[in-house]
């Protein structure tokens, strides 16, 4: 199963990396976007492992928990597009492109 990301997944990357450069930690930012992205890449083969977003009961829209990070994806018949990455305290509306 192929994984995309959405531009705002992307944008929600850098700015992880972005507020660890922040604090003066760059590679604590590097090391925890690498291990973001090695836990969506299980997804290709396993891509029911993430719940279901309780905000949206939609069987579609899961996420999978990278404290504290929420990983939220939409499953398709044959991709998995990731559409936000955000801290696990914040509300969830989706506006992706």
């Amino acid at each position: 199963m192929s994984i995309y990301f959405s531009k705002s997944a992307i944008s929600d990357l850098e700015g992880i990396k972005a507020f660890y450069l922040e604090q003066g930690v760059p590679n604590i930012g590097l090391d925890f976007v690498a291990k973001i992205i090695e836990h969506i890449e299980t997804l290709s083969a396993h891509p029911e492992i993430g719940r279901v977003v309780p905000e949206f009961d939609d069987k579609l829209i899961r996420e999978l928990i990278h404290s504290p990070f929420r990983i939220v994806y939409i499953q398709e018949s044959k991709t998995i597009q990731i559409i936000r990455i955000w801290r696990s305290e914040r509300l969830l509306k989706l506006a992706y492109n």
